[in-house]
């Protein structure tokens, strides 16, 4: 039978009275509800609508990915949760490089150097946006109450990047009156790579009565799987590793104020990337084999060593004010972010100088000299929120805000090629090199400076109204957003351009209305309409110097224009069902998007170009079942079937360069999704329990950009040279069909829990050892260099954990207030005179008679 959401609220009311939970008041029910001992049932408490309910009464389609769930999973990443979430897809492009998309709002490949594109998922950490388009910061998933996803367009409460939906990593919060932690250590082998690590620990310490700590740190060592021939020869390239903590802090100053303030720190670094190369300029079916090992199955060419660093800080505060019946919230944070792209580019330059400059006399033993392409991206982003909630449990229920945000953003690429410089100048004469830098550094034939500077003001407002067996709920979020670029280029794969000031803006406004119907307590209907928007942009130049003239006549004139906000009108309706022991949600959907914000290749160019198609859709189904047929059985799936197609074509040649052809599939969305899983589970002593977990996940084919779907871009006009012969040339060949092809994997673990908190795994995922093809990974356009992302080989591992946790003190027993006096007794309605008469007390008694005359007086005697 399904728990009435007041009884668990105010279970969890009860529960948070000691201990204290925070940030909000609405979180801390939350928290609370979601303690083991608290836990009933299957109910999650979330706050998704910015107030504590559960999963089933939240009035659309969500998910949440409990601790439990996340353990039980053996997940480390956002990734590897996404394959057991319906309409939930994350696009691996390498090391802290992922793009996410839900429900099939997806727009193609962003990659480094755009970073004036804008995200179509917003992303939190707690109250805190953390989102970044393609470097959304990847945190770790230890110590975190829940992962919450929000399908649909959220822009009501969420805001601009939210057009598909928002994902919400929810952290443990400081507890008043409670110690207790978690420690976890693992290691791990991969197939054919390396061994990987990590150790985990989170403690919770009460200060006193009023205040609270929570700490975290951990730090992984990630196994390499990847191989490299060349000149940079190694096993296991891609090694990595993620080290970082969270502290923060709860103060309690009086019974209705809340104080929070945190840090978070994470660093990131990884020696290489998770690419697999078929086809590199140095290594290829035309030029000599020196290593004697061919490309292709988790190998990968290299001229110099690659890495990839990502410093992340968050800062916030999180403060609230119960003022009864309301609560008021502020939300300040600020986040820097220092991200550094360290590639081999040697196969670009290479590529670009070996023809036509070869054929003006330069030497070709220029295309032997190691190019390293650094991206670097130095993020500074304030938000404040402000906002008032109700919290009472009347029938209107209201929440109503302001926000702002001010971000300052720095990316700056740098070629450096040592010794390039010498080659041009002895061909084409002194002081070429240095006449096209445009100040930048010498032996470095590109470079570009794009500082960012973008403002957003927002105010919404969402209210919903309990009819009783109808809820009404509507909103809105009005935006204004402005944009400022100033993009400095110089080298000679550049234009030399001085753009200085280059601006955009909007603002808008965007709704949604929500029915919800509710027969019973165990079963509910939901329809929406609702709103989402991404914000515009700015397109960069075209490298010209690169350009063909029939790839300059065809995207020159999008090139250092602006881009419109994409929109997206959404419409639902959803059942949910839940009843001892069975849940069942499902959703039906169809988005009619507007302006979607498509990135393609410009050709020989190597620059990237966004388009706003005019028209496009997605429409599907997505369901997730979960029952518990017997004690210690537990299954679930999970499934969403996804049609994502473009309803506009572009004109010819745009529509078979870029693949935008009406019918044509919107990128990186597979079109069928599905994972189950089974864990059974049995006591095995007094003090322990034993449990098996399986699972089997399938993802469908899926394209990495439109343009892969057009049969004519299957032939690559691939340009060669050989390193031992001095060869070089193109040679045109057929790749064959550039989908990528659909995947299964398959998990098993098992473990024993011991009453005292100590637990072991031991685990296999991927356990048939599938080569995933994640993404295309292509070098001017595949020409220079083809190959795919790809995931990780089957991993064995084991991982021990111990939780520890201090009893809840003792609720402080009041004594009752003796009852008030008795009240004084009535007064009678009726009274008795003195003559015997009864009359009202009101009345007054009738005059005594008068006393009768005295008797004559007795006549004298004589």
């Amino acid at each position: 039978m399904r728990i009435p959401t007041y009884l668990l609220v105010g279970t969890a009311l009860a529960a948070i009275a000691s201990p204290s939970f925070a940030q909000t008041v609405q979180e801390g029910v939350a928290q609370a509800a979601n303690q083991p001992e608290e836990t009933q049932g299957d109910e999650i408490i979330v706050t998704a609508t910015k107030r504590a309910t559960t999963v089933q009464d939240v009035p659309f389609s969500i998910n949440a990915q409990t601790q439990e769930d996340i353990q039980r999973a053996n997940a480390t990443t956002i990734e590897d949760l996404s394959r057991n979430v319906a309409g939930l897809t994350v696009q691996n492009l390498g090391p802290g490089q992922s793009q996410v998309s839900v429900r099939g709002v997806s727009a193609g490949q962003i990659v480094r150097d755009q970073p004036g594109v804008k995200e179509q998922v917003g992303v939190y950490m707690d109250e805190s946006v953390i989102s970044l388009s393609l470097f959304t910061p990847d945190f770790d998933l230890f110590d975190l109450n829940r992962v919450e996803t929000l399908r649909g367009p959220q822009g009501t409460l969420f805001g601009s990047g939210s057009v598909g939906g928002t994902i919400r990593y929810i952290t443990n919060q400081p507890m008043l009156g409670r110690t207790e932690g978690l420690v976890e250590g693992n290691i791990n082998t991969v197939d054919e790579g390396d061994i990987g690590y990590h150790l985990k620990g989170a403690v919770n310490i009460p200060l006193g009565a009023t205040a609270a700590v929570r700490a975290v740190a951990y730090g992984t060592k990630y196994a390499g799987f990847v191989d490299a021939v060349g000149p940079a020869a190694g096993k296991n390239i891609n090694d990595g590793s993620r080290i970082g903590g969270r502290l923060s802090l709860l103060w309690e100053p009086a019974f209705n104020i809340r104080i929070t303030p945190r840090v978070v720190y994470q660093k990131v670094r990884a020696d290489g990337f998770n690419r697999q190369e078929e086809y590199n300029f140095y290594d290829n079916q035309f030029t000599t084999n020196i290593s004697g090992e061919e490309l292709g199955r988790r190998k990968q060419f290299l001229l110099l060593r690659e890495k990839f660093e990502d410093d992340t800080l968050l800062a916030d505060l999180v403060g609230s004010v119960d003022l009864g019946g309301v609560e008021l919230t502020s939300v300040t944070s600020y986040i820097n972010r220092d991200i550094l792209v360290s590639r081999d580019a040697s196969a670009l330059t290479g590529s670009v100088g070996i023809v036509p400059l070869a054929s003006i006399g330069i030497d070709p033993d220029i295309a032997l000299l190691p190019s390293n392409l650094r991206d670097t991206t130095d993020l500074k982003q304030w938000t404040q929120e402000l906002r008032l909630a109700s919290t009472g449990i009347g029938p209107l229920q209201w929440v109503a805000g302001v926000f702002y945000t001010d971000i300052e953003r720095e990316y700056t690429q740098r070629l450096p090629t040592p010794g390039y410089d010498a080659f041009i100048d002895s061909a084409l004469g002194a002081g070429v090199s240095e006449a096209v830098s445009n100040g930048f550094p010498l032996n470095s034939p590109y470079n570009a400076d794009l500082p960012y500077d973008i403002k957003q003001k927002a105010a919404f407002g969402e209210a919903t109204y309990d009819f009783g067996q109808f809820k009404l709920t509507a909103g809105g979020r009005y935006y204004d957003f402005k944009e400022s670029r100033d993009f400095v280029s110089g080298g000679l794969f550049s234009n030399g351009d001085t753009r200085i000031a280059d601006e955009t803006e909007s603002n808008g406004f965007n709704p949604r209305v929500i029915g919800t119907w509710e027969p019973n307590r165990n079963f509910s209907v939901n329809v929406q309409a609702a709103k989402g928007f991404r914000l515009g942009g700015i397109n960069d130049p075209l490298n010209l110097p690169l350009c063909s003239d029939e790839d300059e006549d065809i995207y020159g004139p999008f090139a250092s224009g602006t881009y419109d906000d994409e929109t997206l009108w959404n419409y639902e309706a959803g059942v949910k069902y839940q009843m001892r022991g069975l849940t069942f949600n499902a959703a039906a959907f169809t988005s009619r998007i507007r302006d979607l914000q498509v990135t393609v290749d410009a050709g020989s160019c190597s620059s990237r170009i966004v388009f706003n198609v005019p028209k496009a859709h997605t429409r599907g189904i997505e369901a997730e079942f979960a029952a518990s047929p017997t004690p210690g059985l537990d299954l679930s799936v999970a499934g969403s079937y996804v049609e994502a197609e473009f309803d506009s074509t572009l004109p010819e040649p745009l529509a078979t360069r870029t693949g935008i052809r009406e019918g044509n599939r919107l990128p990186t969305v597979p079109k069928f999704q599905v994972a189950a899983t089974a864990t059974y589970g049995q006591r095995m002593s007094n003090n322990a329990e034993w449990y098996v977990t399986g699972s089997a996940q399938h993802v469908g084919s899926r394209f990495t950009q439109p343009s892969d779907q057009e049969a004519a871009n299957q032939n690559f006009n691939f340009i060669f040279f050989d390193p031992v012969t001095r060869d070089f040339g193109t040679n045109t060949q057929n790749f064959g069909s550039l989908k990528l092809p659909s995947y299964n994997l398959f998990n098993l673990s098992a473990g024993i829990e011991w009453d005292s908190g100590f637990e072991i795994v031991a685990f296999v995922n991927n356990l048939l050892d599938a080569n995933p093809k994640l993404s295309l990974d292509r070098e001017r356009g595949g020409r220079a260099r083809l190959g795919y992302n790809i995931g990780q080989p089957r991993m064995i591992g084991l991982t021990v954990r111990q939780a520890f946790r201090s009893a809840p003190p003792p609720p402080v027993y009041v004594a009752p207030p003796p009852p008030p006096p008795p009240p004084p007794p009535a007064a009678p309605a009726t009274r008795t005179c003195p003559d015997g008469s009864v009359i009202l007390a009101t009345d007054v008694c009738p005059a005594p008679p008068p006393p009768p005359p005295p008797p004559p007086p007795m006549p004298e005697r004589g």
